[in-house]
Parts: C-alpha cells; structure tokens; sequence
C-alpha cells in the first residue's frame, strides 16, 4: 500500500470522486469540469488515466468493470478499497491540519516590486485587483448555482475559503496601493 503523503492532489480528487461511487477516470474527469475543481487542482484527462493507474498500482483502487460505447475505446471503471478511504482520510486530515508553503509566485513579484516605479506597481495591482473581482464574481455565481441546484453546503467549503482568501487579498491590494499613493510608504 503507498503511504497517504504520497497522494498527489489529483490523487485525492480521484479517490474523494470514488467514495461517491465507481467511475472511469473520463467520467471523473468530466465531473471535475463540471465540479470547476481545476480551480484548486491541474486536471487533464490524460493525467487523471495515470493518476488512477497509480492509485491501481498503489492497491488504493480496482477496476471492477470495462464497458465499451460504439466506436469508443474501452473504459475501466474503478472502485476505492478500504486502504484508499484509508489512505485519503490520512492525508485530508495531514493537509488541513498543517500548513505548507507552497512558494506561490505573488509573494516573489512583491518582494522585487520595488525595481519598479510606484505608479507601474499600483497599476498592475489594480490590474490584478479586477482580476481578482471577477474571480470572486465567478466564485459567487459558482456558490449560487450549486445552492440552487440543492448542493449541500459542506461540499461548497473550498469555495467559500477560495472566496475569503479572495477578499483577504483584494482588501490588502487596496491598502497597499493607498499606502504607495499617499506617500505612506516611501518608494
């Protein structure tokens, strides 16, 4: 059996897709899309096909069935084992409960920020600020429609965090470009 750290993100999402029920990984792919869950994981179909292999190979998942649709290659669907519920618990519980600094790019472009003139700084933050506005414009219209269609709201957590870190970010851009303006931060 793989160690749970060993579970990449696209990982989790396939074993998470799997305690709901058998699917082949096109069919999990297309329910990722749907989910819009490659707003917090890098999912291509050809990535998700290894991904479960690996769980497959790992002894985390099996295929109980391959059907063929027309012309269409054969599809596997697969299950989650005991040691994948296992193994996916362990490493939901290891993430929410420690912090990893992932190196995002933002801090860095902050950190050299100051080899640029103020006015080109605050412009491109205001630039990334109306980007971040229609990020969490499409993140209530994601909230909303999920609601709607009677989503519980324990499955819409991740974009209610996505939304307050959202929030977190544009209310500090402000700040900062106040503060670059006034003068209260020497440039």
């Amino acid at each position: 059996m793989a160690k749970a750290t060993h579970l990449t993100p696209l990982g989790i999402s396939a074993l998470g897709l799997l305690v709901e029920r058998p699917m082949h990984p096109y069919e999990m792919y297309q329910v990722l899309m749907q989910r819009r869950e490659d707003r917090i994981v890098k999912v291509r179909p050809g990535t998700l096909y290894h991904a479960v292999g690996r769980l497959a190979a790992a002894a985390l998942v099996e295929p109980i069935g391959t059907e063929r649709d027309g012309n269409r290659p054969e599809r596997t669907t697969y299950a989650i084992l005991p040691e994948g519920r296992v193994a996916l618990e362990k490493r939901v519980k290891e993430i929410l409960a420690t912090p990893i600094n992932e190196y995002p790019c933002f801090p860095q472009a902050l950190d050299e920020a100051h080899n640029l003139p103020a006015a080109v700084v605050t412009e491109l933050l205001g630039q990334r600020l109306d980007a971040l506005e229609v990020d969490w414009a499409a993140l209530e219209t994601g909230v909303a429609n999920a609601s709607a269609k009677g989503v519980e709201p324990r499955f819409l957590i991740d974009l209610h965090y996505q939304q307050a870190l959202l929030n977190a970010e544009m209310q500090w851009i402000r700040e900062l470009c106040a503060d670059i303006s006034s003068g209260t931060l020497h440039w």
